[in-house]
């Protein structure tokens, strides 16, 4: 770093970033640093064409106000301080009339794959010419991508006139409780009130942490998902699945049917109890529904899923690894229920729309491919579960001679058994730090890289940037490597200001 001169465009970008950062540290530390990163970089390039992550809005008065509302928010509990209740969310929605009952819901909870799952029911209910709301979190880059209508970012205009509309009602309801909303209690008010102005046909939910508890357990999911249960915030949810389970079965909502995606037996013995209990329908991965066949192809997979009603042959997904291919099952099976499919007839979605759907299907941050030459893959596996379907992945799909690893997880993490998952494809990891204030330590993470890789194939670089040109430079240091390749995980949010150092022009 020493050696570097202060003329070099991408050192004066990068401590720009980090004077922004630096003068908004009051934020939370999950909604901070990602959008200053935009901010920096907008001049630059913007946003690259076509892409489904917003950047800051041009307008200077709306990119004021949107800060306005975040600086806002950061004065409230983040979304990893917890107090097990719907109390507060519910008094919300009570003031707020009940958005949340003004449309139908499809809420879906798990491990692994939600947001990915999620994404893929909006598309297919979309191509359904249904209008949706989907909500999900955490953001890769902006805050509004948490909010979507139609399969697109919530506009930051009309994000901040949501918030300053609900910010009465959230004030009214502080006022009346113990403790104030969260962070995340007030973003999904905010996503409820969105769906219902808009007005949507369907909303597409995804809970933040849990199940029973979660803040956006309020509505009434007429359709259940549960992706793969694996053991994450396991302080706060249970330390085996099924103890997860009990958890995250409590969305599961009488009369609901219940798309299973296939589950640890522990997991799927309680959620099967849970169903019973409130005289749920449940659909089971790989019995009711699942994927036929997959092949791999360029820029994705072909697929042959059979869903609640019948098969539904050469369907092309955009995204790689078996585990999207199941995503891809749970998905449509849970569209399949959402319209009756199942329980009141039999007969299969239209095939042209559902693979029209599907070919759409983008998820930012997983799997995905932002630079060639080396090719450069970010995805934001952070429990050993996810770190190995990503480790599976990457072999299946790329092939790659020689993959570097770029590392940067959070401090609360099982750290060793996202490494231990990824050990076997790295030749070398780049250690590296996020700039979250909740990101583990670069030299602290190192300890623990180097008794998984061994000191040889460790190498630390403290800041992100220096951690990308790192490996990149070992990804092409030897000619004959011409497959070589960079995967940057551990965090969404190590991949978000990746994504932004990575995607400039």
């Amino acid at each position: 770093m020493s050696e570097q001169q202060p003329s070099d465009p991408r050192s004066e970008s990068f401590d720009e970033f980090e004077e922004i950062v630096a003068e908004e540290t009051h934020r939370d530390p999950d909604l901070a640093v990602i959008e200053a990163g935009s901010r920096t970089l907008r001049t630059q390039a913007g946003p690259p064409q076509g892409d489904p992550v917003p950047a800051r809005p041009l307008d200077p008065e709306v990119a004021q106000a949107l800060r306005e509302v975040e600086q806002e928010l950061s004065t409230r509990w983040g979304e990893t301080k917890l107090e097990p209740s719907v109390a507060r969310i519910a008094a919300l929605m009570d003031v707020l009339g009940e958005p949340q009952r003004a449309y139908p819901s499809v809420h879906v909870t798990g491990t692994n794959g939600k947001t990915s799952t999620a994404r893929m029911i909006e598309a297919l209910l979309n191509a359904f010419d249904l209008r949706t709301g989907r909500y999900t979190s955490p953001h890769v880059q902006s805050i509004t991508e948490r909010i979507s209508l139609d399969g697109a970012p919530i506009e930051a205009e009309r994000f901040v006139e949501t918030y300053r509309d609900v910010k009465p009602y959230v004030e009214m309801v502080d006022a009346a409780q113990e403790y104030r909303l969260s962070f995340f209690e007030v973003l999904t008010g905010m996503a409820y009130a969105a769906f219902a102005d808009a007005p949507v046909d369907a909303a597409v939910v995804e809970v933040g942490m849990g199940g029973s508890w979660d803040a956006t357990n309020v509505i009434d999911g007429s359709v259940a998902v549960v992706t793969p249960i694996s053991l994450d915030h396991t302080d706060r949810l249970g330390t085996t699945p099924g103890e997860i389970a009990e958890e995250k079965g409590g969305i599961i909502k009488p009369g609901a049917t219940v798309i299973l995606a296939q589950q640890p037996a522990d997991a799927a013995q309680v959620l099967l109890k849970k169903a019973v209990e409130v005289d749920a329908t449940v659909a089971r991965e790989g019995m009711e529904f699942g994927v036929v066949s997959r092949e791999v192809a360029v820029g994705g997979q072909h697929l042959t899923l059979r869903g609640l009603g019948g098969e539904y042959e050469d369907v092309f997904l955009p995204l790689y690894g078996a585990h999207m291919a199941h995503n891809a099952a749970v998905a449509l099976a849970a569209v399949e229920a959402f319209f009756g499919i199942g329980a009141e007839h039999a007969r299969p979605l239209d095939v042209e729309t559902v693979r029209r759907a599907f070919a759409t299907v983008t998820s930012p941050g997983r799997m995905e491919v932002v630079r060639r030459s080396p090719t450069v893959v970010l995805d934001a596996a952070h429990n050993p579960a996810g770190a190995a379907a990503t480790a599976e992945a990457v072999t299946e799909s790329f092939g790659f001679s020689r993959l570097i690893g770029v590392v940067g997880t959070s401090a609360d993490k099982d750290v060793r058994g996202v490494l231990e998952a990824f050990e076997p494809i790295f030749a070398e990891v780049v250690v590296t730090a996020n700039t979250s204030q909740r990101a583990m330590d670069a030299d602290e993470l190192a300890a623990v890289a180097v008794e998984v890789f061994g000191a040889d194939r460790v190498q630390v670089e403290p800041r992100l940037d220096d951690a990308l040109e790192a490996a990149i430079t070992l990804a092409e240091e030897e000619a004959e490597y011409g497959g070589a390749g960079v995967l940057v995980t551990g965090s969404v949010i190590t991949v978000g200001e990746a994504r932004l150092l990575l995607k400039r022009g």
